[in-house]
């Protein structure tokens, strides 16, 4: 499967899925239900602003490696087939329910939830209102929106986000950062620990047609989403977080368990924001680990 549509839009995922045993007759393509052998438990894989599913590339093989099919989609505003114009189809609700059509398009009931950067909050609010399609939640940086709101009462959280008041404006943002063929953008990408490629991959797909200005949507869809509470968190959920993130103070990051009622365990890294990129091995083994508890035998 390379695409999947939603109420007209289309969106690129990628589908990998491991590799077939020995003697096992071939599927009739990569998306399609392999009726010779138990379907592998899937991992859905949320990225962030400003960046695509290849946040995940160093990812995808180490699931993939170890038994697990993996679906990687360009979310919306980022895959160019999925660009509706205004703020409001951006909110937090539009943004869980293209998760669960990706899920009905590849035919998969329940998955293995991964979030980062705002895919971290698709992930918290999908699992907390879908908990029947999510078998556990792997959240990378992102706390839980209910602790974040909290957070954001109180100096350091709000110091670290005014960012996002700046993206409220119109045009004046795209028209910063796009300066200079990006540079202002490339920039604060590397200041926060971001790698010069990674960095420049994502600028360049910021620069095509409209890109940026739907990647801010989603900033500037928070004033008017209704509707949009995580909820608390029952399913099987691992929180995975850099010591050197400065996106989130730690009064985030620590208040996040409180909304979690099933399975949790924080884990604490010494790294940045973009772990992901950075730390592809810890990110793979705390999804396999939950893939491993789930199918093993009560």
């Amino acid at each position: 499967m390379e695409t999947f549509s939603r109420a007209g839009l289309t969106f690129d995922v990628r589908d990998h899925r491991p590799p077939q045993a020995p003697g096992t007759p071939a599927a009739p393509g990569p998306a399609a239900p392999d009726a010779a052998r138990a379907d592998p438990p899937t991992a859905v894989l949320l990225h962030g602003f400003p960046q695509n599913g290849s946040a995940y590339d160093a990812v995808i093989p180490l699931l993939v490696a170890g038994g697990m099919r993996v679906l990687v989609p360009d979310q919306r505003g980022y895959s160019p087939g999925a660009r509706p114009r205004g703020r409001r189809a951006y909110t937090v609700p539009e943004l869980v329910e293209d998760v669960v059509a990706l899920l009905d398009a590849a035919q998969v009931e329940r998955a293995h939830v991964v979030g980062h950067d705002w895919g971290g909050s698709v992930a918290w609010t999908f699992a907390g209102r879908r908990p029947e399609r999510t078998l556990s939640l792997t959240a990378l940086s992102t706390p839980h929106p209910a602790a974040m709101a909290a957070a954001l009462r109180h100096r350091d959280q709000a110091r670290r986000s005014r960012y996002m008041l700046g993206f409220q404006l119109p045009w004046l943002p795209e028209a910063r950062l796009l300066a200079r063929d990006g540079a202002r953008l490339r920039s604060s990408l590397m200041r926060s620990g971001l790698s010069e490629a990674s960095a420049d991959r994502y600028v360049q797909r910021m620069r095509e047609p409209g890109a940026l200005t739907a990647a801010l949507a989603w900033y500037r869809a928070l004033p008017v989403t209704r509707g949009g509470g995580a909820g608390r968190t029952r399913v099987p959920t691992t929180y995975l977080t850099g010591r050197r993130d400065p996106f989130f103070a730690p009064d985030a990051v620590a208040g996040t368990a409180a909304f979690v009622t099933g399975p949790f365990e924080h884990r604490e890294l010494d790294a940045d924001h973009w772990l992901p990129e950075h730390r592809a091995s810890e990110v793979a083994t705390a999804v396999l680990e939950h893939a491993a508890r789930a199918t093993r035998p009560d």
